[in-house]
């Protein structure tokens, strides 16, 4: 099915998921075409690589295609669709097509509610560094690796393993990574039991002489290792002063703020110190999602100094922390958290990086379902931020309920100083207005709001210019 010459259609080329599979289809030598409803920069990207992108859904665009590959996003009655089928053109999900992407290649598959693009970065980094080429897929672009997608000639396929829509359900890893599990997603899994049932199920897939790497710490982890059958081995790892150490093999120890304003931590396996690690990326999240990469590699086999040494070496990824730039001392950093756990930590490590400067979060719920049922973690999640402006909601693929109301969620945020303004525009104003050196813009954004932060810099480059 897959042959060279092979002509593949995706309908919603522009998203993170998707433009992945693109860049990879497109390295292998196949004809790859796409649509997405607006011009993007990654639509931009994936042009200049020789992808034809046709703006707007049309019939006429699947002409000649030979199998159809759809975002989760695009509805039954999408005129690309409805074109497929009466062609009798077969079509995929992600789900589905993922077996046929990896092909022979050994999967190691990164999980979990939160971290798991940033450990998947990590993990395709680090592979890269020592020298594997692996094949990889990140739900968003390596700073490192300037891609979110190759198709590597090694023997290994990394690759983020999405939750949503049941996209991970077409894995059957030779490795995982388990970073967490935390009730997201009430527009796929009503229910935090199905939810869960989807994680047991992805685990259960892991090949027989495989290994599972789960982080004790969480809960939700632990709940699942109860759960299930005793091969293949499941791996714990943790922070050594977490209450759940006894459980890990892996700890990471002497844990500590180093220069870079993140941490540094030496990876322990059974007693035995493996390795020093000094990160540049912020936040405690951040010493577990490495200490998973050491256990990984640790389990391969691969040299373990020059897997801290690259670790060490990582800056992140496009909007996970992402420090966009400085002027007349206001920095201003993009990250992509868009549920409360995730806007906690993100937090914690902004107060780690800048322990002396004013933190503004400006933050952009990130579709109503999640917004209504993890409304009372989103309440409770800005406690490190010093002023809070909320924005409106991106909806993303959901329209708002009846009686919807953000203003009136916003006066619920436990926050001495919190703003409700719901356009990026006004909001970008009364930051220009409201701004002072030696603050912080942390903008935490799943959707458009990371404009904000090229608005602000264009903003404070004039003033600058100007002598203001």
């Amino acid at each position: 099915m897959l042959e060279i010459g092979t002509r593949i259609h995706l309908i919603g080329i522009g998203g993170s998921g998707l433009s992945a599979i693109a860049r990879v289809l497109n390295q292998r030598g196949l004809r790859v075409s796409g649509s997405d409803r607006t011009w993007s920069p990654v639509v931009q990207q994936l042009s200049e690589e020789g992808i034809q992108v046709y703006i707007g859904h049309q019939p006429q665009n699947v002409h000649d295609a030979q199998l159809i590959i759809r975002s989760s996003a695009i509805a039954e009655d999408n005129p690309e669709v409805q074109a497929a089928q009466a062609a009798g053109i077969p079509i995929f999900k992600r789900v589905e097509f993922l077996p046929f992407l990896i092909g022979e290649q050994k999967t190691i598959a990164i999980a979990g509610t939160h971290g798991k693009t940033t450990t998947t970065a990590m993990t395709a980094w680090v592979l890269s560094q020592l020298g594997l080429d692996p094949s990889f897929v990140i739900g968003g672009v390596s700073i490192d690796l300037q891609t979110n997608a190759q198709a590597g000639q090694g023997s290994y396929f990394v690759i983020e393993a999405d939750e949503y829509d049941g996209m991970f359900l077409g894995l059957h890893p030779q490795y995982a990574i388990l970073t967490n599990i935390e009730y997201d997603h009430p527009d796929c899994y009503p229910t935090p039991h199905q939810f869960q049932a989807a994680f047991e199920q992805f685990v259960s897939q892991i090949q027989p002489d495989g290994c599972l790497i789960a982080c004790v710490e969480d809960e939700g982890v632990r709940r699942l290792l109860s759960r299930r059958q005793a091969k293949p081995p499941s791996i714990g790892y943790a922070l050594q002063n977490s209450p759940n150490a006894a459980l890990a093999d892996y700890l990471a120890s002497q844990v500590g703020i180093n220069h870079h304003g993140a941490y540094s931590f030496k990876a322990v396996w059974q007693g035995e110190a493996l390795a020093q690690v000094e990160l540049q990326i912020p936040g405690l999240h951040n010493v577990r999602n490495a200490l998973a990469v050491v256990a990984l590699c640790h389990q391969i086999g691969l040299p373990l100094q020059e897997a801290a040494q690259a670790l060490s070496a990582f800056h992140g990824s496009a909007r996970r922390f992402q420090i966009r730039g400085t002027l007349q001392g206001v920095t201003l950093v993009d990250d992509y958290a868009h549920h409360p756990s995730e806007i906690k930590a993100t937090l914690s490590a902004a107060r780690d990086r800048f322990p002396d400067q004013f933190l503004w979060a400006v933050w952009q719920p990130h579709t109503y379902s999640r917004t209504l049922r993890l409304w009372e973690g989103f309440r409770q999640a800005f406690a490190d931020a010093d002023a809070v402006i909320v924005l409106d909601v991106y909806g993303a693929r959901e329209k708002a309920p009846p009686g919807f109301s953000m203003a009136k969620l916003a006066t619920e945020i436990q926050s001495e100083r919190h703003f409700f303004i719901p356009r990026l525009e006004a909001a970008a104003q009364f930051l220009v207005e409201n701004l002072a050196p030696n603050q912080v813009v942390l903008i935490l954004s799943a959707g458009d709001a990371d404009q904000l932060s090229h608005r602000l810099l264009n903003e404070l480059e004039q003033s600058q210019e100007k002598g203001l």
